[in-house]
């Protein structure tokens, strides 16, 4: 537990067999439940996670659907009582042990907390210049479109078990995390933003960066729901 709050981090993750371990290794020991869902790797990915024993609280799922939300939920779909949700990259880019700056505001009120990337301590090689700008553009246009200013679509992020289940998230692909800061933003949740280091991954390769088809594809996911949910906003209905 964590300030008296149980705590769920999930893990997606495909042929992350490399780097999984010692994102394990970083999970810090507070956390009740750490499920890492499998999305239907070709290496030992899953192997590496069920026998790690690097943290206690280790499940491991299958999802054979390749996608980041097939993978998320079918994660979310394995929670028990836990009452904030954590959910970290597999490849090691993300710093597990500073897990507590996420949780802090969650804890002091906070219903969904995101992690901002974009810092002096963002490491030049962790991020390709077509996903900075993507990351950009996407924050840009929510900002036009709704008025919030958020600084990334940070992946390690945190969120309360009612607002979770509040949003009903359904995308299956590369649009999870922007559906979830849209559809925070439909339903007025209190949402904060925290600075986080990143750092380039520790293995393997990226599903989105490592190709210019995974770039084009999740770019234009990324777009395609904002604009979605935009057009179906009570709050463009009410403008217009």
């Amino acid at each position: 537990m964590y300030r008296g709050q149980k705590i769920a981090v999930l893990i997606p993750a495909l042929n992350e067999a490399e780097s999984l371990p010692a994102v394990l290794r970083g999970v810090p020991l507070f956390v009740d439940r750490v499920i890492v869902c499998d999305n239907g790797s070709t290496d030992n990915t899953f192997e590496v996670a069920a026998a790690s024993g690097l943290h206690p609280g280790v499940r491991v799922v299958r999802e054979s659907r390749r996608g980041y939300g097939y993978a998320c939920l079918k994660a979310i779909s394995a929670l028990a009582d836990e009452e904030i949700v954590v959910f970290l990259d597999a490849d090691g880019s993300e710093h597990a042990e500073l897990m507590g700056r996420l949780l802090d505001p969650v804890v002091d009120g906070a219903e969904l907390v995101i992690s901002n990337r974009f810092t002096p301590h963002l490491q030049p090689q962790a991020m390709s210049l077509p996903q900075a700008f993507g990351n950009k553009l996407a924050v840009f246009l929510v900002r036009v479109l709704w008025g919030y200013s958020y600084r990334d679509l940070g992946p390690f992020r945190a969120i309360t078990r009612p607002a979770l289940d509040r949003l009903n998230m359904r995308d299956t692909t590369f649009g999870w995390t922007i559906e979830m800061q849209v559809k925070a933003l439909e339903a007025g949740l209190h949402i904060a933003q925290v600075d986080m280091p990143y750092r380039a991954r520790t293995g393997g390769r990226s599903k989105i960066s490592g190709t210019i088809s995974g770039v084009v594809r999740a770019g234009w996911k990324i777009l395609s729901i904002i604009l979605a949910y935009r057009l179906a906003s009570p709050m463009h209905d009410r403008q217009g």
